[in-house]
């Protein structure tokens, strides 16, 4: 004994017989890792070290029979010019099941059976997945000891290399069975392993040997495709983590609802169409609407507020025949009320208020008819601001920018519209009229948000919130104020033109380009 342990060569062949029993044994250790996955989980660890140990038990046994293992190359019977031994049998048998064994685990992962996750996953035996452990242990034991009896001639070496495989097989089969669990391309890729594996025991089984270096290239080769997958995998995810939880959510739930998420190209849509529901499961307006309420919260105040130059507002400045016939012929039942300039507020009133003033009095009864206006910045969230109006008597906000301008005015209603789409007072028209097939006739303070919607594609609206009506679109992409007849082409959409008012864009035409 002490002069195996003087022996470098002994020392040599121990390392090698190690490392040679720990490749032999992955093949092992990961139908192990996928048989144990069919357990409950606080069954899995105990399968494992099950598995294992009998693994180790029956190579030593082996090792401890050698001379009954060598009777095994021995021939028993011809059949067609073939011999066959006691070794070519169990090892013909042995990748039978594993061919039989891997196409059934194939099956079930690639087309969805029992081994679906979900809550009513079923799970096997544990005797049962014991048991195949058992075959497969045996004809994994088999490949191990003859190859340790081909390379080292002490048994007491042999049987050191075994143990020590095992232990290192041990202490990995937790972390390695957790990674592939994790990782389902892993698990396909194992089994293809599996298969290409059985094939060979059933050629050396046959008697064609097949060399091993041709097995562990086209496994090595298809592990570092593999690991370049993982990592493409990983980058994607954590390009996804930067993405809010919330924007994430929307784009799977319109992606469910049949809807194309923003920054996705035609192709791309295409490439997912197997994966949608079908166009008929919802509807167009119920698609815009859940559109509507997962993008509510990103928007800002400014995309849903009346602007300033469209405001109807009371100047108290006014006469109050003037102030009478402006509350007769706008159909607002809340007015901005201030003196001179909407930048004066003095406050806001209902219409009904104003008039009755104005027919008992002859004047604005500013005590009793005016309310303190309600203030929100420009920066304010949606959702706050939907707070506010909940709380709020008057049901309508003036927003201001940081220096206490005035911007704009901002009600339940426009909220509403955001959500459900346009719906315009009695001197109002739709802001989006069809004018054809493939064609709209668009008002310049049209929601950019739900021309998006209608015409179905994405990158009108700033990310910036630099711009948030149709003109201020056309004027950020032309790169200079707009005029009559200036065109510009976004995603198959021709945008023209068609009116201006001064200085600003007044009405656009949008054309599919297919319509030309």
């Amino acid at each position: 004994m002490i002069e195996l342990l003087l022996d470098p060569a002994v020392w040599i062949g121990l390392l090698t017989l190690v490392v040679l029993e720990i490749v032999l044994g992955i093949d092992n250790l990961i139908f192990i890792a996928i048989l144990a996955d069919k357990l409950p989980p606080q069954q899995r660890e105990r399968a494992r070290v099950i598995g294992l140990s009998l693994a180790l038990f029956m190579r030593l046994a082996l090792l401890s029979a050698i001379s009954w293992l060598m009777t095994l190359t021995q021939p028993l019977f011809t059949l067609w010019s073939l011999d066959f031994s006691g070794r070519q049998l169990i090892l013909l048998l042995g990748g039978l099941f594993l061919l039989w064994k891997a196409t059934m685990e194939l099956h079930e992962r690639l087309e969805g059976g029992a081994h679906g996750a979900g809550p009513a996953k079923g799970y096997a035996s544990f005797w049962v997945v014991v048991a195949q452990i058992v075959v497969l242990d045996a004809v994994f034991s088999l490949d191990s000891v003859i190859t340790a009896v081909g390379m080292v001639n002490q048994l007491p070496v042999m049987m050191a290399a075994v143990v020590i495989a095992i232990g290192v097989m041990l202490l990995a089969s937790r972390p390695l069975t957790r990674f592939v669990n994790a990782h389902p391309t892993v698990v396909v890729l194992c089994l293809s392993f599996l298969l290409m594996i059985g094939l060979s025991l059933i050629g050396e089984g046959l008697g064609f040997h097949i060399p091993k270096g041709y097995l562990y290239a086209a496994i090595g080769f298809s592990i570092v495709i593999e690991f370049f997958n993982q990592v493409s995998q990983r980058n994607i995810v954590k390009h996804e983590a930067r993405i809010p939880l919330r924007e994430r959510t929307a784009e799977t739930v319109m992606r469910l609802l049949g809807h194309t998420p923003r920054d996705e190209s035609p192709a791309a849509e295409e490439a997912h169409g197997d994966a949608l529901l079908p166009e008929s499961a919802f509807g167009i307006e119920e698609r815009n609407m859940v559109s509507g309420v997962l993008t509510l919260a990103e928007r800002s105040i400014r995309s849903l507020m009346t602007p300033r130059s469209d405001v109807s507002w009371v100047n108290l400045a006014d006469d109050p025949e003037v102030i009478r016939q402006q509350l007769l012929d706008t159909p607002h039942g809340m007015f901005p009320v201030a003196r001179g300039s909407l930048d004066r507020l003095v406050g806001v009133a209902r219409a009904k208020d104003l008039i009755a003033d104005l027919v008992l009095h002859g004047r604005i009864d500013e005590p009793r008819s005016l309310h303190e206006p309600m203030l929100v910045p420009e920066t304010t969230s949606v959702l706050r601001l939907i707070e506010r109006l909940r709380h709020s008597r008057g049901h309508l906000a003036l927003v201001t920018d940081e220096y206490g301008m005035v911007q704009g005015v901002v009600t339940p209603l426009d909220v509403f519209e955001a959500v459900a789409g346009e719906f315009p007072d009695e001197d109002e028209t739709l802001s989006i009229q069809p004018a054809g097939v493939g064609r709209w006739q668009v008002d310049s303070g049209a929601d950019l948000h739900h021309l998006e919607r209608v015409l179905g594609i994405a990158g009108l609206v700033a990310e910036d919130d630099a711009y948030t009506s149709v003109g201020g679109f056309m004027m950020s992409r032309l790169g200079h104020l707009p005029a009559v007849d200036d065109v510009l082409v976004h995603e198959g959409f021709e945008f023209r033109v068609t009116r201006m008012d001064a200085q600003r864009v007044d009405a656009v035409t949008v054309t599919r380009v297919d319509t030309l």
